[in-house]
């Protein structure tokens, strides 16, 4: 397995390109990322959506249409990429498939889970390819997404930390913003922000 990333536009979102048996898997394509897609992809197969929020969404359509792939997107955030509640003019863009809460799918061959994580948005999902988890606003090194936003929950937050903190396998974690991490570093933080909320 390969990962490349590369964080876009004003929020540093972090878009990545996962290589598994010389396909490619794209997560999260935000503000312009198609130009940086366009220079590391040979065989993109799938464009897959942590949330529904526009730093992470904001290039699905572009990214999709270029290469006539599938765009999976959490069932519960799909609302959200037709939404432009900022006035920013992000791209609406439209799911082929609508992932189910903890639902593992398949893409020619290559196993990936969503793991539904609610309370940043109530889609959000960290998506496993084996023991890699691309926790996008759910999980940061040091730290947690934020659940003051509209459609964020915090009793949903604090759920989902307890359903994580019950995890014994150690991960390697990969957020949406800033650097990566593993399960096992995150552990202390994790209980406090569980505390905390």
């Amino acid at each position: 397995m390969d990962i490349k990333v590369q964080p876009m536009g004003d929020y540093m979102t972090n878009c990545y390109i996962i290589t598994v048996q010389d396909k490619d898997f794209i997560i999260d394509p935000g503000v312009d990322a198609l130009r940086w897609i366009k220079t590391q992809v040979k065989n993109p197969v799938a464009v897959l959506n942590t949330h529904g929020h526009f730093d992470h969404v904001w290039s699905n359509t572009e990214v999709k249409n270029e290469y006539g792939i599938k765009l999976y997107t959490p069932k519960d955030d799909e609302p959200m990429l037709q939404m432009d509640p900022y006035g920013m003019g992000m791209p609406a863009s439209y799911p082929d498939v609508l992932v189910q809460p903890d639902e593992e799918i398949e893409i020619q061959g290559v196993k990936i889970k969503f793991h539904h994580f609610p309370g940043h948005t109530p889609g959000c999902s960290a998506i496993a390819f084996n023991e890699h988890l691309f926790t996008g606003d759910f999980i940061f090194k040091g730290s947690i997404g934020r659940f003051d936003f509209p459609m964020s929950n915090a009793k949903d937050m604090k759920n989902s930390l307890a359903k994580v903190l019950k995890w014994e396998d150690d991960y390697h974690i990969y957020p949406g913003h800033g650097g990566k991490t593993t399960m096992k570093s995150e552990k202390e933080s994790l209980v406090q922000w569980y505390n905390y909320i």
